[in-house]
């Protein structure tokens, strides 16, 4: 890939890190990259290792997270506040993403976690996409599924 290419890439990757509330779509960040919808996506996911839209909807479940944990507004208000438009949809990710609805997310105790600096609490707490495994365990992504036992 090229140089250039990957300089309007982070480009706009740095649009929707930064706009994420806002409503975002391939098209208008294709657009920022200078590129067409499809190369866009393409070259996206060959740089960064997922697809633009996976991508945002990972940061809008980061900054949910955090609303969650202050604990002093809904899931519907949080829902909103991220850019999402169907509770439905965002509750779905959050679910997928963490591993636990955003409710009962909400109502874990966060205690512990308060004196830890926001920076921090960021790195740590990153969403990672679950996905059950061949032999029924759940493995996130980046983890080896279980070794299968030989066969007889």
């Amino acid at each position: 890939m090229r140089l250039d290419d990957l300089v309007r890439l982070r480009r706009a990757r740095d649009a929707v890190d930064r706009d994420f509330a806002q409503p975002l779509d391939v098209p208008a960040l294709a657009r920022t990259a200078l590129m067409s919808p499809g190369h866009f996506s393409r070259s996206f996911r060959a740089a960064f290792g997922e697809t633009p839209h996976s991508h945002l909807m990972t940061r809008r479940v980061e900054r949910a997270k955090a609303l969650l944990r202050r604990g002093d507004l809904t899931v519907t208000e949080v829902c909103v506040a991220v850019g999402c438009t169907s509770l439905g949809s965002f509750s779905s990710r959050f679910t997928e993403l963490v591993g636990e609805s955003p409710s009962a997310y909400r109502a874990r105790d966060h205690g512990p976690g308060a004196a830890v600096p926001a920076c921090v609490a960021k790195v740590r707490t990153r969403p990672v996409r679950v996905r059950a495994a061949a032999v029924g365990r759940v493995v996130r992504d980046g983890e080896a599924p279980p070794a299968r036992a030989p066969l007889a």
